[in-house]
């Protein structure tokens, strides 16, 4: 959930930097949403075993009842995300692409599957370890299980999302980060202390 400007989206990004350049199409909650997680998660567990330390379904497709793109997020856990020769080659045999890069952020990896590129649906996949992610794995968990169970940020992160939905972004980060000060409200809820 960090905020970054575009020489950082540059410098992070893997292959080419392709402006986004259209709305964020946002549709109602899918039922399907759960079970095409659940086939990645199978793809991801086949593909590295015991390498996948944890793997969760996060984002907004993982809140029941949340408006959000359909596009499925996943956590994955490995003992080492800078280790990238001990995942990434069964990754991209399974059809991920590494597309983000941020060894100065919790070592953060994103691999990407698209539709556009011939996969059954679009995945964001976010690489952490527990070592070094610790801290943002614990947010991205206890931001997902709030809004699980409290209708009233659920409804309010929904109509902040439909809000910036309406505008046009250069990077879907731009869309994230307008989303992060509602974000950081809510975890102020939903974390300890």
């Amino acid at each position: 959930m960090a905020t970054v400007d575009d020489e950082e989206i540059a410098a992070a990004t893997v292959g080419e930097l392709r402006p986004y350049g259209v709305e964020v199409v946002l549709e109602e909650y899918n039922r399907a949403w759960p079970d095409w997680y659940a086939e990645e998660e199978a793809a991801i567990r086949a593909a590295l075993g015991d390498v996948a330390l944890r793997i969760e379904h996060t984002g907004s497709t993982s809140v029941p009842g949340l408006a959000a793109k359909a596009l499925i997020d996943i956590l994955l856990l490995v003992p080492e995300a800078a280790d990238e020769a001990a995942y990434l080659p069964a990754l991209e045999a399974a059809g991920y692409a590494l597309r983000i890069r941020q060894p100065g952020w919790y070592q953060h990896r994103c691999l990407v599957r698209r539709v556009d590129d011939g996969a059954p649906r679009d995945v964001n996949l976010h690489v952490l370890s527990p070592e070094s992610g610790t801290p943002e794995i614990e947010r991205i968990l206890a931001f997902r299980d709030w809004l699980r169970t409290h209708d009233e940020d659920r409804v309010y992160y929904e109509r902040t999302k439909r809000e910036l939905a309406q505008r046009e972004w250069k990077f879907v980060q731009h869309y994230a980060n307008a989303k992060s000060a509602v974000i950081e409200e809510i975890l102020g809820r939903a974390l300890p202390g």
